[in-house]
């Protein structure tokens, strides 16, 4: 199965309405914590996830994150 990586940026008076977004959202995403630097400063958060095609990927976020966010595929690599 394919890897992505989700970079999800927003503006930081966007913040609100990111998080907001995920009530009443179905997703597996939900309720399990993300890297984010929102509380830092930087309003970006990341989620690594395997579906099938980017679609796939940015259909585990709502909409509003969706928007915000690019899927980009991985793969891992073993540093020497």
């Amino acid at each position: 199965m394919p890897q992505f990586l989700l970079q999800h940026r927003h503006a930081a008076a966007e913040c609100a309405a990111a998080f907001a977004a995920w009530r009443g959202f179905e997703s597996p995403l939900r309720h399990h914590d993300a890297p984010s630097t929102c509380l830092a400063g930087g309003h970006s958060v990341w989620w690594h996830v395997d579906a099938s095609d980017q679609g796939s990927a940015l259909a585990l976020l709502p909409a509003f994150v969706a928007d915000r966010t690019e899927a980009v595929a991985i793969r891992n690599v073993r540093i020497p």
